[in-house]
């Protein structure tokens, strides 16, 4: 079947695609690039971008390169470069060997300059970058021309050179493409597509001084790679024929083509670099691996799933324009992945004592609970039984509401996996009339597993062994920000802006002792996002940077429902 018969009802890039290529576009086998440039972390959107160019050249049998835009030192480390790897490989989208630094190009960036100056189509310019701003005039209005313009090649060549030697200031020249000042799009104003920067590179040390602006480095770098496709997202679109520019007046024989894609928003979360760099400096989260943060680090660490990552973007398809998702498609891929993975554990986050006051003193009964009601395959576990246990606060109402079918004093709810029970007895603080503790008895002929048919309960509550139990932290998080569609260009008071219950910590949870053996490798655990779900509060898993051996920490991933209402 052909690539146009095949993909007629695929979305509009590989409809696109599908189309140029059955026309012969390239005689070369087709190509996609990521260029992340190294100087923050990736997130959800970096996600949805790799994505989409790494499954459409899957789909089309071809390669996909990594390439990173590395021509700013000032801004670029090598701590960046091996985040964005790591992260990449953990995604599930690993480029093998196909790995490319923007800086390696350099002389051939350098060169394709030096050929635009000799055919007149390049210019060293002295103005300084609020004259540039100035000149280029603006939306309704055109550009002027810059007095240098006209400069002859000879001495554009001269000022060239020196500048690559270091004869000159930082930003005190720049070279500019000559093209047209009174284009209706400013991105043809005279583009500027050098600069220069005293500043040593992480990768080419201090070798170069004068650096290209990404707009003419990027279709150099795909030309010499071969690449067919830069897929960009939505904001590039208007810069396309600057691309197509720079190819055609170097050229470039079956030149790549620039297509553009939706950028990809979510509810709840902020992912511009500019905003997600204050919120990490500004100390109003715990680091670019923040659980409450979008970066793929943060994802990581509350516990997402590469797969359930790739579900989420797998799902929204291909977007033509800017799109903002509701945070809950990505809850629910997640939930999707881990619903017949996890083992479900009792974990009492709010814990309030019982005493079962007909139950042996010292008996201890090992009680047989599934390890998954959604897979059997995962077998079961021995849970610990004795005669005084915790159950939620929540759990119990001394004079119950309507429909509440829980705990309540003279009243019986199953404890699961175990057996009926009975509150007899309520005990409160005298000085503030809190309850402090419960005694109930125990109906023994109602285990669970025995066949017991008598009388029936409505309600069926988790609890944990108070001598067996594990103490752990929890974190538990909300939506970051207190109002949604932040735009790149305002001020931003994060202390207002920052949900403070985004993240509520509480301690001294208890969990059944079986967490205790299944973390009992922490190094393995945090590698490999340990989840569990915890019995009616949701998925959890190890926090990878603040659990230890002797004190464990847990993240709730998502709650087993939607709760955050964005709307």
């Amino acid at each position: 079947m052909d690539h146009k018969t095949e993909h007629q009802n695929e979305n509009f890039l590989i409809k696109l695609i599908s189309d140029e290529l059955e026309i012969g576009a390239f005689a070369r086998d087709m190509c996609t690039r990521f260029p992340p440039e190294p100087n923050g972390y990736l997130h959800i959107g970096s996600a949805y971008a790799i994505h989409t160019n790494y499954e459409i050249t899957q789909r089309f049998n071809g390669t996909f390169h990594l390439r990173f835009d590395d021509t700013n030192p000032l801004k670029e480390d090598i701590e960046y470069v091996h985040a964005i790897i790591e992260d990449i490989k953990w995604l599930g989208y690993d480029p093998g060997n196909h790995i490319y630094y923007g800086s390696d190009y350099s002389a051939d960036i350098y060169n394709a300059a030096v050929t635009l100056i000799k055919q007149g189509k390049a210019y060293v310019c002295d103005l300084a970058p609020e004259q540039i701003t100035e000149y280029r005039g603006t939306l309704t209005e055109p550009g002027r021309n810059s007095p240098f313009r006209n400069r002859s090649v000879e001495e554009n060549l001269e000022l060239f050179a020196t500048m690559k030697n270091g004869g000159f200031p930082a930003f005190s020249k720049v070279v500019r493409a000559k093209i047209d000042m009174g284009s209706p799009n400013i991105n043809l104003r005279d583009p500027v597509i050098y600069r220069i920067i005293h500043a040593e590179h992480y990768r080419t040390g201090t070798d170069w001084c004068i650096y290209p602006l990404y707009d003419f480095a990027h279709p150099i770098q795909d030309a010499i790679e071969g690449v067919t496709y830069s897929l960009c997202s939505i904001e590039f679109k208007d810069h396309r024929p600057l691309y197509d520019w720079v190819l055609k007046e170097l050229g470039i024989p079956e030149p790549p083509r620039q297509r553009e894609f939706g950028r990809l928003s979510l509810t709840g979360v902020v992912t511009s670099k500019r905003f997600l760099r204050q919120l990490v400096e500004g100390g109003y989260v715990d680091g670019w691996d923040d659980p409450r943060l979008p970066t793929i680090r943060g994802l990581r660490r509350r516990g997402f799933t590469p797969a359930s990552i790739r579900r989420f973007t797998q799902e929204i398809g291909s977007i033509r324009t800017q799109s903002t998702v509701d945070i809950s498609l990505l809850e629910h891929g997640l939930r999707q992945d881990l619903k017949e993975k996890t083992i479900s554990l009792m974990a009492v986050l709010q814990p309030l004592k019982i005493v079962i006051t007909n139950y042996p003193e010292d008996e201890v009964e090992l009680l047989m609970i599934e390890n998954n009601s959604d897979n059997e395959a995962l077998g079961k576990r021995e849970v610990p039984f004795s005669k005084t246990i915790y159950i939620e606060r929540d759990d119990f109402l001394e004079l119950p509401t309507k429909g509440f079918h829980r705990l309540s004093l003279n009243a019986e709810v199953r404890l699961k996996g175990a057996y009926f029970i009975k509150c007899e007895q309520v005990l409160k603080d005298p000085a503030t009339g809190e309850i402090t503790e419960l005694h109930c008895t125990y109906d023994k002929l109602t285990k669970s597993g025995t066949g017991f048919t008598g009388r029936k309960v409505k309600g069926t509550i988790h609890w944990v062994s108070a001598k067996h139990a594990v103490t752990a932290d929890v974190h538990l998080y909300e939506k970051l920000l207190l109002e949604e569609g932040l735009s790149k260009d305002e001020s931003t008071n994060w202390a207002d802006r920052v949900n403070p219950h985004s993240l509520v910590t509480l301690k001294d949870v208890m969990l059944e002792p079986f967490v205790e053996q299944a973390c009992s490798d922490l190094d393995k655990a945090k590698n490999e996002a340990k989840q569990f779900q915890f019995f009616r509060h949701g998925y959890f898993c190890v926090d990878s940077k603040l659990a230890t051996v002797d004190r464990l920490v847990f993240n709730r991933i998502v709650p087993l429902k939607d709760t955050w209402n964005t709307k």
